[in-house]
């Protein structure tokens, strides 16, 4: 998936349009030849396949190029692909964030709107693709192919695209990006035969994973026999992957050949992810004895490719940080006198030791800012939707059969007749009420100077001749200290509370009694009704209050039992 015809013509281009300029200076020209000379090797250990060396000289060259100097600038076009090359690297050896840092360096050092911020764009795609974050992806694809000239090479990332959109499960706009890239007239025979085949695969993989079975798999089978003709051996492999997935749910013993071959030639070739994945279809395929064997095979091999990774991403860190303690120490042994030396390395280790204390201390507070966080949002959501389901219930279990009768009632009844009429009207208005009062329990709270006004209106709507309801001390607290979401918390746990009493206790007496401590808020609730068994509190909706008191950091405790009516405290902090 690294592998991008695009960007080697950018090494091509670079290499044949890079020119020194002469220099007067001997010291500059020396510093320019052995910069040259280092990113050349650097190049050719790259096309070896010998990355960790690649890397070590594209890091120097990047060093002597930044020390020159022509015409108060730096070499910014050869620092500018050389941390392209770097990002290449990293990118094949699985550091896809240290890929991410690198490539954007380079951004400062090259033209805009050019070849290199194409493939800078194309390289951040391809980093967020396999970090999975596809969204980003595709916009880094879209940015690439908008700096590119040519509408053969402009294909290349629009591909990319297609391939992001089968991973999402986007299938009807990887297909119609697909046809769209393979019916264009402009495609030279180049293309075609290096692009058209992978073009083909994955269009007819995108069709079998849309549920199109025949097509997908005609055109999956035509691109594995191109490939094969034209001994394409690394893109089969990609083939009989794509094979062995269409015929996991169709004919396991093909899927399994198919997942074999593909893995026997990415051992061949030494394709470590190719190789996991033909192991992953052949564990999912098999329920034998046999597939202990895969899983083995599967779990060693991945331990291994997270050691080589881990050992790259290792290795690239102490190239660039020995490279720069050389720098540094050069510069010192120029600047600075022998005798000073102890001095300055005793400051310099002691603020990497701040540093190191700084930058962990910074991580420790996030962490916990961002638990604590997340773990309000839980709460909060979890509040919300318990409120939710008590209306949808209220709604369904008050009204919804009502509503059916009084259907019934008029489809049965003559309504020609006054009497009729008038009972009719009287259960719509009866159901009319009982809307107002759900919605009057679930309606926008008043946090201004009006609040203790509200809180006594809606107390004041359970009072019957039946029930009285005793708030006292309301007024002794400073209302305006208290923050708008801590007043809303109050007036909805002691709604909650008098639809808790009206329902379950039959109370004669209820008392409300705030109080204003230093650095909370104390709320006493107690009813002389029926009461209840405590284990019974999630039943009668109490755990609603809970959710809503822990959001604010609040407590609630509650006490009761059968005919012993009940009490509640609630402890608000200020």
């Amino acid at each position: 998936m690294l592998r991008s015809p695009f960007f080697y013509f950018i090494i091509l281009l670079f290499l044949f349009s890079c020119k020194e300029n002469t220099t007067n200076n001997i010291n500059t020209e020396a510093i320019r030849k052995e910069a040259l000379n280092l990113r050349n090797q650097g190049i050719e250990n790259h096309n070896k396949q010998n990355f960790n060396t690649a890397f070590d000289q594209f890091y120097k060259s990047k060093q002597l190029y930044e020390t020159l100097k022509e015409s108060g600038k730096k070499d910014s076009a050869n620092i500018g692909y050389i941390l392209i090359m770097m990002a290449t690297i990293q990118q094949v050896n699985g550091d896809y964030y240290g890929s991410k840092e690198t490539v954007t360096e380079a951004l400062s050092y090259v033209k805009k709107n050019s070849v290199y911020t194409a493939e800078i764009n194309n390289r951040l795609g391809i980093a967020d693709k396999e970090l999975s974050l596809y969204d980003d992806a595709i916009s880094y694809y879209k940015e690439s192919a908008k700096d590119i000239k040519s509408p053969i090479e402009k294909l290349d990332p629009l591909s990319n695209i297609a391939a992001v959109y089968i991973q999402q499960k986007k299938y009807n706009k990887a297909i119609s990006l697909l046809e769209s890239i393979l019916g264009k007239n402009s495609l030279n025979k180049r293309y075609q035969e290096i692009g058209n085949v992978i073009l083909i695969d994955n269009l007819g993989y995108a069709y079998f994973k849309n549920g199109v079975d025949e097509k997908g798999f005609q055109l999956m089978n035509e691109a594995l026999r191109i490939r094969n003709e034209a001994k394409d051996t690394y893109g089969s492999i990609e083939s009989y992957l794509h094979l062995a997935d269409y015929y996991a749910k169709k004919d396991l013993q093909k899927s399994d050949e198919n997942a074999l071959a593909a893995y026997n030639i990415a051992t061949k070739l030494n394709s470590v992810d190719e190789r996991l994945e033909a192991l992953q279809i052949l564990i999912s395929n098999d329920h034998s004895p046999k597939t202990n064997q895969y899983v083995q095979r599967y779990f060693k091999l991945n331990d291994s490719i997270i050691k080589v990774r881990n050992n790259f991403k290792n290795k690239f860190a102490k190239i660039k940080y020995d490279a720069k303690v050389e720098k540094d120490e050069n510069a010192k042994l120029r600047l600075e006198k022998a005798q000073n030396q102890l001095s300055l390395q005793k400051a310099k280790y002691l603020r990497i030791v701040f540093a190191i204390a700084f930058v962990f201390l910074a991580i420790l507070i996030v962490i916990v800012v961002r638990y604590y966080k997340n773990k309000n949002k839980a709460i909060e959501f979890k509040t919300s939707y318990m409120t939710e389901a008590r209306i949808a219930k209220k709604i369904h279990d008050e009204l919804a059969n009502d509503v059916y009768n009084v259907i019934a009632f008029a489809e049965s009844q003559p309504l020609s007749k006054e009497n009729t009429r008038e009972n009719l009207l009287q259960k719509l208005d009866d159901i009319y009420g009982r809307v107002r009062g759900i919605s009057r329990e679930n309606n926008k709270i008043e946090t201004g100077a009006d609040f203790t006004y509200s809180i006594k209106e809606m107390l004041s709507t359970y009072k019957t001749n039946e029930r009285n309801i005793i708030v006292t001390n309301l007024e002794s607290i400073n209302w305006e200290t208290i923050n708008d979401t801590k007043k809303i918390t109050i007036s909805r746990i002691l709604q909650e509370l008098m639809v808790n009493m009206r329902k379950h206790s039959n109370a004669s007496i209820v008392g409300i009694k705030f109080e204003n401590n230093e650095k909370s808020i104390a709320i006493n609730y107690t009813d002389n009704g029926k009461g209840f068994e405590k284990a019974s509190i999630a039943k009668n909706g109490l755990q609603n209050m809970e959710q809503r008191i822990q959001a604010v950091k609040g407590t609630i405790t509650f006490d009761t039992a059968p005919d012993k009516g009940f009490k509640a405290k609630l402890s608000i902090p200020k």
